[in-house]
């Protein structure tokens, strides 16, 4: 652990104690949640979603061994990035993304969650290449479940071009689909859906 650890939790230990506790519940619902659904806890990564939060907390869930945060928010993330709260963390940017964000994204985070239009493509392997960033940029294409295009999210018949399109950027990984469940729906039938598209290629 860092200095800069170090020193945000034995500064703040009532809240220490407070994230301590509720990594403990949630810890707790994942591994009920493996077990039930006959899984390895290792196959399962917890990204503790820090918006809104200060650089001190995340500093503090560093010290209690999370390694994966999530933002929605590019600026948010920056400011963060600034004040080298993720130092030796992975860091997900799991908001709706604009392009004019792409770059900064490409710099910042280590998978990006949200790739829903081809246009981001080029964006974010340029931008992952004008930071001098060799490793690639690991991406989610984000599949819409209801067609509703606030909530973000590729059409269904759109998924096997925009995959196509990742992989033939040597500076982008694809690393899967992701979805937001619509809000009416059954989750475990949501993911069921999403599951059955990632299966088939991303096909409606």
């Amino acid at each position: 652990m860092s200095a800069a650890r170090a020193d945000a939790v034995a500064a703040r230990p009532e809240r220490v104690e407070e994230i301590r506790a509720g990594l403990a519940a949630v810890e707790e619902r994942i591994t009920a949640a493996c077990a039930a659904a006959g899984r390895a806890r290792e196959e399962v990564t917890l990204i503790v979603v820090t918006k809104t939060f200060p650089a001190s907390d995340i500093r503090i869930l560093a010290g209690l061994g999370v390694r994966d945060v999530g933002e929605n928010k590019v600026q948010e993330a920056h400011a963060k990035a600034e004040a080298a709260a993720y130092d030796g963390l992975r860091l997900h940017l799991i908001g709706k993304l604009q392009r004019n964000k792409a770059a900064e994204a490409a710099r910042l985070a280590d998978t990006v969650h949200s790739l829903d239009r081809p246009k981001l493509v080029a964006a974010l392997a340029h931008g992952r290449e004008r930071a001098g960033l060799a490793e690639p940029l690991r991406v989610l294409i984000q599949i819409s479940l209801d067609g509703d295009p606030e909530r973000g999210g590729a059409p269904r018949d759109t998924i096997p071009a925009l995959a196509e399109a990742v992989l033939a950027q040597p500076l982008l990984r694809l690393g899967g689909v992701m979805a937001v469940p619509p809000l009416a729906a059954d989750p475990a039938a949501a993911f069921a859906d999403l599951a059955g598209l990632a299966a088939a290629g991303g096909g409606g």
